[in-house]
């Protein structure tokens, strides 16, 4: 693993929260991790049942599929491959370590299991890694185990603490002032060594956990093997320095995985929420990557089509985001049924190379719908994402100087994933598809690429709506960004199925200038219909020669949303991005929304002020509901001030969620803030939700047939007013995704 040197930082860190500092000693092998690692893991794929067989198919399959040529190595072996007999912990042996489940690894010999598939793995010239958890086994202090080598105990270092195994369990912190504490984990660390560990997970690490790090670290060190220590996961900012100190790479969030199979499946491995979380986390966590150690966004979840759980655009859009930030890149997927498109992607030599580059991207700007990351190399070039996470297409931009790029006569564009090559004189503006991203190489040139394609764009702005919900007017925009012009510019424009724009093509433009723009009104009329909501998209196309005698095409497409009037008595409020509509009894709100729990309060309302009151029974069906998150809320709301979202007290809800049944949420204690919770039963659609009140105390129900209710919980709610809003609300419980519900039967006495 790589040199740390226990900086003064972290010395004063650990002196602050009381814990014993010891620098580690210097080993022989100091040089530092100068690519981040990649390579494949069992957790997505596997979860909870890897075998030695099914680990070796896997190394086999990497092997075979050329992806170790391009610098995939690692195999690692996650959760699950010791003996977990139940909430008493992890098995262990004589000196309190783990013990292996022979049932999924068996020995071979005098070999451990997990020494004789780590030998298989290196037999394909690969390196193997594995999982751990800090502290000591509950067992192993029941039974005072022996600490290999001294004559200290499991009791004599042991502390009540219990430390993070998520799924096992049954692991207690350790004291690190007492003696036998470093050599519990020397220990370990050589019988990982004997068994050709190359990469060691640490799982569950807090700040309280930075000695037991310290302690991993410098036992790797000395056992002369190199082995990479990862940590895991969701490491607090806090403390960048320490892990930089410490460690060669260190997860900067939750999994990546949706969890949101039916039926315990793996499939899909992930979703665009849980892909689209990390762009804040790239910027924020930017300062702390590279070269000798790496910001760790969670594993690649491309390989397996549409199992993944991402589009084609989303998984580019997550190989690139993660090469731009120089994260280590290890597949989740099974590498035994690779998809042909996948495997491309995942070759795509030219976006490795930005990952191994050991650089991390700056965010150089971002809204609501779009983000641009870019980082330069030591060759002068710069490598720029331009994202777009919203769910239409749109036109994302960014200009050579916001780059960093010095002045220059042109400026060469390579689209890494489309290989094409345009030039432009500063500007560099793309028509993105949904959560999709164009990933270049920019070059500054001395002269001017008269062969190249001019960087043109095509773009589709909408004005704001007017007072016809059935016309929408927009703009459709396009550009010559090169240095030289273009010839036979025609336009055109379509709307989707329904609908009718105008108008439908423009006249042929001869020529058009390097820095000119043609601006086109158009009007989309739109169908009348009793949707709560009705989206209507319209694609614009360019067709154009440029100087050298080559053609060029473009295309564009955004999409509008019409929705019908609220009406009284009626209310609306937003704490997110939100719009809301009805139809008779009919109430529909889209909504965005990070999370409506704690301190986070971002949902979409419709609401009655003042309706809710002791012996108040409300009541809703829920006729549908985007699964944009398994989390995802939506419901009845009660409230004293529903418009007070950070800190209106007597806050109570009643949800359903597509992934975890219904929730009864309260604020127990006063502070408006939902800090109980009851939960039941699966989403099932339509449902119906009734929400009733006595004194301070609420009960919620749900139905499946509007008939029959049952019983989801129960809580007091003590800050609740005499008189209360109440209403449905909603929250995609995804970042940059909006989530549709739809209401309807609405009532409340």
């Amino acid at each position: 693993m790589a040199k740390r040197v226990l900086t003064a930082a972290l010395a004063g860190l650990l002196m602050i929260t009381g814990l014993a500092v010891t620098a580690p000693t210097a080993a022989a092998d100091s040089a530092p991790t100068v690519k981040p690692p990649m390579g494949w893991s069992s957790w997505s794929f596997v979860r909870k049942n890897p075998t030695a067989a099914i680990i070796e198919a896997q190394a086999k399959a990497m092997k075979d599929s050329g992806l170790t040529r391009l610098g995939y190595q690692y195999v690692n072996i996650d959760d699950f491959w010791y003996q977990c007999p139940g909430a008493q912990g992890p098995n262990v042996d004589q000196y309190g370590r783990w013990v292996i489940d022979s049932t999924k690894f068996p020995a071979q010999g005098a070999k451990s299991g997990i020494q004789a598939t780590a030998d298989y793995v290196h037999s394909l010239g690969l390196k193997f890694g594995l999982y751990m958890t800090p502290g000591i086994a509950k067992q192993a202090v029941e039974q005072n185990t022996a600490i290999e080598g001294t004559p200290y105990h499991a009791a004599d270092i042991a502390t009540s603490y219990n430390e993070a195994n998520y799924n096992c369990g049954g692991m207690v912190g350790i004291d690190f002032t007492k003696p036998g504490a470093q050599a519990f984990i020397d220990g370990w660390a050589k019988q990982f060594a004997s068994w050709g560990v190359d990469y060691l997970k640490l799982d569950g690490v807090g700040t309280q956990d930075i000695q037991d790090v310290q302690a991993w670290s410098e036992a790797l060190r000395n056992t002369g093997r190199k082995i990479h220590l990862e940590l895991s996961n969701n490491l607090d900012i806090n403390n960048a320095k320490a892990w930089q100190d410490l460690a060669d790479g260190w997860r900067t969030g939750g999994d990546v995985e949706c969890y949101c199979g039916a039926n315990d499946s793996s499939f899909p491995l992930t979703s665009w929420a849980s892909v689209a979380s990390r762009f804040d986390q790239v910027a924020d966590w930017a300062p702390y990557g590279g070269p000798a150690g790496f910001n760790d966004y969670d594993s690649v979840e491309i390989g397996n089509g549409a199992n993944n759980g991402l589009t084609l655009d989303e998984r580019k859009t997550q190989l690139s985001l993660w090469s731009l930030a120089a994260s280590p890149l290890f597949l989740g997927t099974d590498l035994t049924h690779l998809d042909p498109t996948d495997l491309s992607l995942l070759r795509n030599e030219d976006v490795l190379a930005v990952d191994q580059d050991g650089i991390d991207a700056k965010r150089i700007s971002g809204d609501a719908d779009t983000q641009v990351f870019a980082k330069k190399e030591t060759n002068g070039d710069v490598i720029v994402g331009l994202f777009n996470t919203a769910a239409a297409p749109r036109a994302v931009s960014t200009t050579a100087a916001a780059l960093g790029l010095p002045r220059a006569a042109d400026y060469s564009l390579q689209d890494l994933w489309s290989r094409e090559k345009t030039e432009s004189t500063g500007t560099i503006s793309v028509d993105v598809p949904a959560h999709g991203v164009a990933l270049y190489r920019v070059r500054a040139l001395h002269h001017v690429d008269l062969g190249a394609k001019p960087n043109t764009s095509v773009s589709l702005t909408w004005d704001a709506a007017g007072s016809d919900s059935l016309k929408r007017t927009g703009v459709l925009e396009f550009v010559d960004n090169g240095s030289t012009p273009v010839r036979n510019v025609s336009l055109a424009l379509k709307a989707s199925s329904g609908a009718s724009v105008t108008p439908a093509s423009v006249p042929t433009r001869q020529i058009v200038w390097p820095g000119e723009k043609i601006r086109v009104p158009f009007t989309v009329a739109i169908p009348a219909s009793d949707n709560l909501f009705t989206t209507t998209s319209v694609k614009a196309t360019a067709d154009f020669r440029y100087l050298v005698g080559g053609s060029g095409e473009l295309a564009a497409a955004d999409s509008t949303t019409v929705n019908h009037p609220v009406t009284g008595p009626y209310q609306t409020f937003a704490s997110t991005t939100a719009q809301f509509s009805q139809v008779g009894d009919r109430l529909g709100i889209q909504a965005q929304g990070a999370d409506l729990w704690g301190s986070v309060n971002e949902y979409g309302a419709m609401y009655l002020p003042g309706k809710e009151h002791d012996g108040s029974t409300t009541v809703v069906k829920i006729d549908s509901q985007s699964d944009t998150n398994v989390w995802a809320k939506a419901g009845i709301m009660v409230r004293n001030d529903i418009t007070n979202a950070n800190a209106g007290a007597g806050h109570v809800i009643l949800a359903e969620t597509p992934g975890n049944g219904f929730l009864l949420d309260w604020d127990s204690d006063g502070d408006g803030l939902l800090d109980q919770q009851a939960s039941v039963a699966s989403a099932v659609y339509p449902a119906w939700l009734k929400l009733v009140r006595s004194g301070t105390t609420f009960s919620g129900y749900y139905s499946t047939d509007g008939t029959t209710w049952n019983l989801v919980g129960t809580g007091d709610v003590p800050s609740a007013a005499a008189t209360q809003d109440v209403g449905v609300y909603a929250i995609s419980h995804a970042p940059r995704t909006t989530a549709e519900v739809d209401f309807s039967g609405f009532s409340t006495n």
